[in-house]
């Protein structure tokens, strides 16, 4: 005898189970909740988070792509939005605060303030990766400094990337989800077009 058995849903640590789909609330009150999750899981998380991580919260016929334009028709007028980045989505201020935030409190992250030598290798980086020192030093026409390296790599801008075939295998570097964020990019396709200067 076979007994039909129903898919168990992920209980919790202390034995509840999380009921994605709502199936007691009325339709309009479900489609509320699962907006309120979503935001809740986006305002708790301190990096863009993806779609599939945002279905793990609603209903498995619910679009995430329609809760995420609803909550953001929300937020018109706010000084906050929902945006895409970096493949997921994440709260971010909206840039014409931004002079009033750093007046108010110094908010400013000092720690992302870059001197014209850091963001040119950053370019060089974003356009080139992976890349070594060696491929950097053909850029500049002089060997970038270590400490320089170090301080993109302590703003988690970069990271080391697969090893180079020159000889000695040197590391390469390549730039990061923090890179993305920081200069509000979806992907790396959406770095704007080099403009190569004609002899």
């Amino acid at each position: 005898m076979t007994v039909a058995t129903r898919r168990r849903k992920p209980a919790g640590e202390d034995g509840t189970v999380f009921d994605r789909e709502l199936d007691d609330l009325p339709q309009e009150l479900r489609w509320r909740e699962w907006m309120g999750r979503i935001e809740a899981v986006l305002f708790a998380s301190t990096s863009p988070v993806g779609r599939d991580h945002l279905a793990r919260v609603v209903g498995q016929g619910a679009s995430v792509e329609m809760l995420i334009e609803d909550i953001q028709a929300e937020l018109t007028g706010r000084p906050y939005e929902l945006a895409q980045v970096a493949g997921g989505w994440m709260f971010r201020t909206r840039t014409q605060f931004a002079d009033a935030i750093k007046a108010a409190a110094d908010l400013g992250d000092q720690a992302l303030a870059f001197t014209e030598t850091e963001m040119g290798v950053l370019c060089a980086i974003a356009y080139h990766q992976p890349i070594d020192r060696a491929g950097l030093a053909d850029i500049f026409g002089k060997e970038v400094s270590r400490d320089l390296l170090a301080r993109l790599r302590y703003k988690e801008l970069i990271a080391s990337g697969p090893r180079s075939p020159r000889p000695g295998a040197p590391h390469t570097f390549v730039t990061t989800e923090t890179f993305l964020v920081t200069f509000d990019l979806q992907s790396l396709r959406d770095l704007p077009e080099l403009e190569i200067p004609t002899k």
